[in-house]
């Protein structure tokens, strides 16, 4: 392969990455037409289809998602290790793309990183909000956050905030006149407030527990979301009962603008985990994330 070849392979995978030419233009910085003529001239160089287009969307063929899973790890230790490379110099410095949603970066990445960040100047964090699984190598990313019971085993995970326990709430408003459910199975009689996720294309299913009995509920209502914090508003306009984390939902009970139902089953969850690819070398820049996160 020529070498001028290698610079459309590398937008070859912004491109399937992103899943939109104009999206990866602007990622790349070079015109939309510009970048789909590179493409083209890279299918015909290696003599074979890479990318089905449509009107709307772009997705990867067979030799496509081949492709993609071969060069994205490659090029991906190619910038960590020139990354490293500051090293070399007298302050760390550098760019840490996490995936996380958005409780744990308001709740645990936020809080933590500031003043990481304040101290490092030349250190650049870049969050991405996102309910789904996330494969942080494909997808380029650093580091994720997930809890525990969700990393993936040939991740490293690092611990970097206590258990999480869910809560199931609704305000006054909405629970006046109604009764409270005794069993998860009664939240069929309430509006509930819905959660989307990404990954699986479908709707979460409540989770519960007590004395050891586990429990899932599909619950039904007039709003779904893929935001914690639209979920808390909804039930504090009270919309319905919404399922979110304790810690977020417990200054609101005890001001009395919501009421906890179904308590003695609110399940509790591994806390969240910093989890990353096992390279034997961390960048500066990500090692000192990992050091302002992880619990003492």
């Amino acid at each position: 392969m020529k070498t001028e070849n290698w610079n459309d392979l590398q937008a070859f995978v912004v491109v399937a990455r992103e899943r939109s030419f104009t999206r990866a233009a602007a990622q790349l910085g070079i015109s939309r037409s510009a970048l789909s003529h590179a493409m083209l001239g890279l299918e015909a160089s290696l003599g074979i289809r890479l990318l089905t287009r449509t009107t709307r969307s772009v997705s990867t063929t067979a030799a496509g998602e081949r492709l993609l899973a071969t060069l994205a790890p490659r090029f991906s230790e190619i910038a960590e290790e020139i990354e490293a490379l500051t090293e070399l110099r007298d302050k760390p410095a550098g760019v840490v793309r996490i995936t996380a949603h958005d409780h744990a970066v308001t709740t645990v990445l936020w809080p933590k990183l500031l003043p990481m960040l304040r101290e490092h100047p030349d250190v650049q964090v870049e969050f991405s909000i996102d309910y789904g699984l996330v494969n942080i190598v494909a997808q380029n990313f650093d580091a994720g956050v997930r809890t525990g019971n969700l990393v993936e085993k040939d991740m490293v995970a690092i611990p970097i905030a206590p258990p999480l326990r869910m809560a199931v709430v609704g305000s006054p408003a909405y629970m006046a006149n109604r009764k409270d459910p005794t069993h998860p199975r009664e939240l069929i009689e309430h509006r509930c407030i819905n959660l989307r996720l990404p990954t699986l294309g479908g709707l979460y299913a409540w989770d519960f527990e007590r004395d050891g009995q586990e429990l899932n509920v599909r619950v039904q209502g007039q709003a779904v979301f893929n935001n914690t914090f639209l979920m808390l508003q909804a039930a504090l306009d009270g919309i319905g009962l919404a399922y979110v984390p304790h810690d977020l939902v417990a200054p609101h009970i005890s001001a009395g603008a919501l009421i906890s139902v179904l308590e003695e089953w609110w399940p509790s969850f591994p806390g969240y985990h910093l989890y990353f690819a096992n390279r034997r070398q961390k960048s500066p820049a990500l090692a000192l994330v990992v050091n302002a996160l992880k619990l003492n």
